[in-house]
């Protein structure tokens, strides 16, 4: 049993990165177990709290994680900008940054045959641009148009796809 820290800014990125890192382990045949640190608070907490994490690890004991996610919009700052922010160089475990740029609910709009799996009917790619809320509201509009009613905007579903 692998066991997997994971860092992330808000429950969107709970749902997302959850689901993602245990595709991947479905699909490898390997058993993970998740140690949620945050999902709350934001970017800044998400980065407090990975560096008292990562400073701490040493003196934490067992079970020492076989690697740590964290996870943190870019906000169109960029994936190298938010990873510098991050750091993780000096950790005595793998850290694994993922960096969704501009916004995780664009990776969901993105993924059109995963979009059309779970709801029947695709979705319109999104562009490309830097305003806040902006993908949620793409993503609830093009969840609303395949004639589903979001109960968490949209985010309840990013396990299925």
């Amino acid at each position: 049993m692998h066991e997997i820290s994971l860092f992330v800014e808000d429950s969107a990125h709970q749902r997302v990165i959850g689901a993602l890192v245990q595709r991947i382990a479905d699909d490898l045949d390997v058993a993970v177990r998740f140690d949620w640190r945050n999902a709350a608070g934001g970017h800044g907490q998400v980065v407090t709290e990975f560096r008292r994490y990562v400073r701490d690890l040493g003196s934490q004991g067992p079970p020492v994680p076989s690697f740590v996610v964290v996870a943190t919009d870019a906000n169109c700052k960029g994936y190298a900008k938010r990873a510098k922010e991050i750091g993780g160089k000096e950790a005595s475990v793998e850290v694994v940054r993922a960096i969704p740029d501009p916004h995780v609910e664009r990776w969901l709009l993105l993924d059109g045959s995963a979009f059309r799996e779970v709801f029947g009917k695709g979705c319109d790619a999104p562009d490309r641009k830097c305003e806040r809320d902006r993908y949620k509201r793409r993503l609830l509009n093009a969840i609303y148009a395949t004639g589903t009613t979001p109960i968490l905007g949209g985010l309840e579903y990013a396990e299925e796809s």
